[in-house]
């Protein structure tokens, strides 16, 4: 029989309690205030975020903090998650313009999309809508290009800031369509839609989401989804495929990251609580009647996910031929 010294057994029990330790840690997981990053007041990243700080508050029996930080298509919000310390209590909701398409568009960015970050899973999805000021004439989106290509110096198309889904978006319809929209950066996309209601742009390329509210009210006129099929949050919106414009596919989707360098074990739990909210009838019930569709994901196939979107809008980018700044 062998038998174990004293220094052996002293290793065994330390290597026991720090297990025992970080298994219980992650099982009280949180203990304080979790803060969630995400963009401009009423956009459909806060939309999204505020669902889902409000659910995983209740689950969790701790406060989640939408923290909005609008400004650089969400750059802003993401460079701040970045460096915030990886235990888990910082949280960011992002997208296209910060983790398909900065890489491109950024000789310096000041993170990662990769490296510097953890992959928790995707939110939600929704279609994006071209959506006009209620003085443009067009009823279609034959008539709307034919306008644009019409009008001296063109017609100009507000955008949630450069590098975001609806910049990109709107870069790809111009490629397709040869309609030469030029581009108007705001802020964020509750900004751009105030600026196509006002009439400062004639056009925007907004999420369902985003847009519903006005769009019902009459204010916006809706003249395509840009997909192949009719986006299920917004079925009364025709395709641009079905209006003779293939091709054009595009959405919104949101998605939870973590810095980099956070555990995996909170990884897995902050996931699983996000996927059980999402799927609940509740999540789907409401986030129809806002225009998005929840897309639950594993961080597995988020991170899948998130390597396509990078190599399909990195050639869109590349195409337009949009130099980095």
């Amino acid at each position: 029989m062998k038998f174990i010294n004293s220094k052996t057994a002293g290793l065994f029990v330390l290597m026991a309690l720090t297990a025992h330790s970080a298994h219980s840690a992650t099982e009280a997981y949180p203990t304080r205030p979790v803060r969630l990053i995400t963009g401009s007041p009423g956009s459909t990243s806060d939309i999204s975020a505020r669902f889902i700080a409000q659910k995983l508050g209740e689950r969790w029996g701790q406060q989640v903090v939408v923290d909005n930080r609008p400004g650089a298509g969400g750059i802003i919000g993401a460079e701040i998650a970045a460096r915030a310390v990886p235990d888990g209590y910082t949280l960011f909701n992002g997208q296209i313009g910060t983790h398909a398409s900065p890489q491109f568009l950024f000789k310096k960015l000041a993170y990662d999309p990769i490296k510097d970050f953890a992959p928790i899973g995707q939110l939600t999805t929704s279609g994006i809508a071209l959506v006009v000021n209620q003085q443009v004439p067009s009823r279609d989106l034959k008539e709307f290009v034919a306008f644009a290509q019409s009008r001296q110096g063109g017609l100009s198309y507000g955008s949630a800031g450069g590098g975001t889904s609806s910049q990109l978006s709107g870069e790809l319809f111009n490629q397709i369509t040869g309609a030469k929209l030029v581009h108007i950066p705001y802020k964020g996309a509750g900004f751009a839609l105030t600026g196509v209601v006002a009439g400062e742009v004639q056009a925007a390329f907004l999420s369902t989401t985003t847009a519903a509210a006005q769009v019902k009210a009459g204010k916006l006129r809706a003249l395509a989804v840009l997909s192949n099929t009719r986006f299920s949050a917004s079925p009364e919106i025709p395709t641009a495929a079905e209006q003779g414009f293939p091709g054009i596919d595009s959405t919104v989707w949101f998605g939870l990251f973590a810095p980099a360098n956070t555990k995996y074990s909170i990884i897995q739990k902050v996931s699983q609580g996000v996927g059980e909210v999402m799927r609940t009838p509740e999540a789907r019930s409401l986030l129809l009647s806002q225009g998005a569709e929840p897309m639950p994901s594993t961080p597995q196939e988020f991170e899948r996910f998130l390597r396509q979107e990078i190599s399909k809008w990195g050639r869109v980018i590349k195409v337009a031929g949009i130099q980095p700044n």
